[in-house]
């Protein structure tokens, strides 16, 4: 096969860039022909501001910025070539990208994954946008500003960690690290880029299966000329597994929006190690994308949680979404894949995306390994009992839930982690709220762990390191007496009729190559043997529970100077995972004998 000739084009955007770090399809959920898009990850101009001067010094005009950066590594990573861990109030970024007449001749649109925290954006020097959330992608139709040739794209975001209205999740709010506060993450950490589509385009798809009618319902949002000149509109939409088609429908609507179903007869089912998908292509005028979804269904019945119609004991995993040289960016797209691919040998089934909204590619990895996801947000660094707290953290939220709503893998939200008390129970039930609106199939906790005021399914954190003590916590649970509760005089009551689940647990301290640095649960076991017994006790305590719905254990590698993952934070194991996997393997007391109704 004969090598394709780079354009001038892309000989210029490729020398500009340096070599692409992060080259893959950045939003896989809706994609579009590769010849659609531009990545602009790679060398990018870069400046610090600490004193946050840059406005009153027009610093978007300046010719060339004082250093440079590699994005989309944040520049506290050792990837960015920046690596400044202190506090940065605000940063700037510019590059120049080169476009020709046919890029030109419909739509341009300018793509972040995510930026931390607020953010403007300048083309050729014009302002085209802001953005407020360090986690939610975001994007700006730069048409009118672009020009055939050399173009320029100018960013600055501000980021104050210690602020109590910035949710920030882990980022450490100290100058160092500390317990399980981590190095913060300011800027751009996820791919920018450009798409070039058509004058009417798809915006957003939303997939909702439907197992029991055997159809998926579909929502899609377009703009574009169609839409402001009041024209009707061309559509098609397919369903297709492995390549054949399944169903389809084609018809004509007017509007921004249009909503419909498509027949999935006999439907092969995603499950847990089954990640059977379906690809549905969808087009508006000249406009194609491709989606994906699973066909499953979830549902709660009493204490138990049901996938596909059976109870389904979730054997989680804590997953921070670090990593040692990129922090909140993975090197690569292998290392998202092998988080995942690491969790699965030890025996887990799905994970916590804990106090992150993790990028999309770590989703659709978990969609196409059939591994089960709760949906998290960072909440931490935001007081909760603050007026007006829901201002700062709801749109996020929201974006969140819309972004990821397709994923087969998630089987539910939480948008509080370890979160206030009594002053902020009615602001989760706000969210608690909010959340089932928009998305009325998944379960919703509305804060795991220490507090409740509406929630799906009663959740508590464990990290009692003592065996005999953590099997005495449920003991008592079928009988409703003397059971663990976060809490109790403050917390609401649980009175057996939702499912319980024991979402963090273990943590325990453990450190093979500096045993006396680091931070983590309870003191360290004298040795390996001892480790085990405390892990297996834990364990096979909640497994074999039949009113427990679930645990996740914490956690799946060391973070930093937090010492009590099974793998080290450079991902190399600490522990027989063989022997990990045959306790976590065990059939769970709620699984044992079902037969579906």
């Amino acid at each position: 096969m004969t090598a394709k000739t780079k354009t001038k084009t892309e000989i210029f955007n490729d020398e500009i860039c340096g070599e692409i770090p992060r080259p893959e399809y950045p939003r896989p959920s809706l994609r579009r022909k590769d010849s659609s898009w531009m990545n602009l990850n790679g060398r990018w101009e870069f400046e610090i501001d600490a004193s946050d001067s840059g406005w009153e010094r027009f610093v978007w005009k300046k010719e060339k910025l004082d250093g440079e950066i590699i994005v989309p590594f944040a520049p506290e990573s050792s990837l960015s070539g920046v690596e400044n861990q202190d506090f940065m109030k605000r940063v700037w970024y510019r590059r120049k990208f080169s476009l020709n007449e046919k890029q030109l001749s419909d739509r341009v649109l300018l793509h972040f994954g995510a930026v931390d925290y607020i953010s403007y954006v300048w083309v050729n020097g014009t302002i085209v946008g802001n953005h407020t959330g360090g986690y939610t992608p975001f994007s700006f139709d730069i048409t009118e500003n672009c020009r055939e040739g050399i173009n320029s794209v100018v960013v600055t975001a501000f980021d104050d960690t210690r602020s109590k209205d910035q949710p920030s999740g882990k980022q450490s709010s100290d100058y160092d690290n500390f317990g399980c506060f981590y190095t913060r993450t300011t800027g751009i950490w996820q791919t920018v880029w450009l798409e070039f589509v058509p004058r009417t385009y798809i915006t957003n798809v939303w997939l909702a299966p439907n197992v029991e009618r055997e159809n998926v319902n579909v929502r899609v949002r377009i703009v574009g000329d169609n839409v402001e000149e009041g024209k009707e509109t061309r559509f098609f939409a397919a369903v297709k597994k492995d390549g054949k088609t399944v169903s389809e429908e084609k018809f004509l609507f007017r509007g921004d929006e249009t909503v419909f179903s498509l027949p999935v007869k006999n439907p092969e089912l995603w499950d847990v190690g089954n990640p059977e998908l379906y690809d549905i292509e969808i087009r508006a005028e000249d406009d194609k994308v491709l989606c994906y979804f699973g066909m499953r269904e979830i549902k709660i019945s009493g204490k138990k949680f049901l996938l596909n119609g059976r109870p389904v004991f979730q054997k989680l995993v804590l997953d921070q979404g670090y990593y040692p040289s990129g922090v909140y960016t993975a090197e690569s797209d292998e290392e998202i894949s092998r988080d995942i691919e690491l969790s699965m040998a030890a025996g887990f089934n799905g994970a916590r995306m804990h106090m992150k909204i993790f990028e999309p590619r770590y989703i659709y990895h978990a969609d196409k390994k059939g591994y089960l996801l709760w949906g998290e947000y960072p909440n931490w660094g935001l007081e909760c009992d603050r007026k007006g707290a829901a201002e700062y953290m709801l749109p996020e939220w929201i974006e969140e839930i819309k972004r990821d709503f397709n994923s087969p893998a998630i089987i539910g939200w939480c948008p509080f982690n370890e979160a206030g008390g009594d002053n902020s129970k009615d602001l989760f039930r706000l969210v608690y709220e909010t959340t089932k609106l928009i998305d009325p199939t998944r379960p919703v906790i509305d804060t795991s762990g220490w507090f409740h005021s509406k929630t799906d399914i009663f959740d508590v954190h464990d990290y009692e390191q003592d065996p005999d003590k953590f099997a005495s916590h449920y003991i008592g649970l079928s009988q409703l007496k003397d059971f663990y509760v976060d809490f109790p005089e403050q917390n609401l009551k649980y009175d057996g009729k939702i499912p319980y689940f024991v979402s963090e647990c273990g943590g325990t301290f453990y450190d093979v190559e500096n045993p006396s640095e680091g931070w983590g649960y309870g003191d360290k076991p004298e040795n390996e043997e001892m480790f085990f017994h405390r892990f297996e006790t834990i364990v096979t305590t909640l497994i074999d529970n039949p009113d427990v719905c679930g645990f996740c254990y914490t956690q799946l590698y060391d973070v930093m100077q937090e010492k009590n993952g099974l793998y080290t934070y450079d991902r190399r194991s600490k522990f027989d995972v063989e022997r990990i996997r045959k306790i976590v393997g065990k059939t769970p007391a709620v699984e044992n004998g079902f037969e579906k109704d």
